[in-house]
């Protein structure tokens, strides 16, 4: 099985620069936006005393991440509306190979599975708005690790990367809707 979504929109990157707030203002101009998965299984793992964190229990992590993935791709299908997603399903792979999990063949399929549209946004690191939080313990430097990870995955599932430029939200949007907009 395959499903194949153009109008979902992955925006991606590495932690902390600035996916939010490029899909906050996304949502203000109309548009909807699935939030990242990773971020909520961190705040419910800490809140149930669950041990399925990058800190601990980092496959089984892995394991919720790609699952909530494939749901929140799933619950959004039926949508013919143009969506963006904090983060899409190759975001896993790439969470995988950066921590050296020896087996990502379910993963590699479900990428192959779940297709999004063949344009993502891809958000570069940016030291000067970097903060770390409750969730987000990474350096800058392994912020930057990740971007490189992120986008050569993307790369390997057959993706365009597009890079928007660091500007201000508001920027970054008008940046991505013409991108679209040349597109179509």
């Amino acid at each position: 099985m395959s499903l194949h979504r153009s109008n979902f929109f992955v925006i991606s990157g590495g932690p902390g620069c600035g996916k939010t707030a490029l899909l906050e203002e996304l949502s203000r101009l109309g548009y909807r936006f699935a939030p990242e998965d990773a971020r909520r299984i961190i705040q419910e793992q800490v809140q149930s005393g669950g041990t399925a964190l990058p800190w601990a229990d980092r496959k089984a992590y892995t394991r919720l991440m790609l699952q909530r993935s494939i749901e929140s791709f799933l619950q959004h299908s039926a949508s013919t509306e143009r969506m963006f997603f904090d983060r899409g399903i190759p975001d896993t792979l790439g969470y995988a190979r950066l921590i050296a999990l020896p087996d990502h063949s379910l993963i590699q399929d479900a990428c192959s599975s779940y297709r999004y549209a063949a344009r993502v946004f891809l958000l570069p690191p940016w030291k000067e708005i970097y903060t770390t939080d409750a969730e987000r313990k990474q350096d800058f430097a392994e912020a930057e690790r990740t971007f490189e990870v992120v986008k050569q995955v993307y790369l390997d599932c057959g993706y365009q990367v597009v890079e928007v430029p660091k500007n201000a939200p508001a920027e970054r949007a008008r940046f991505v809707l013409h991108q679209l907009d040349r597109q179509t």
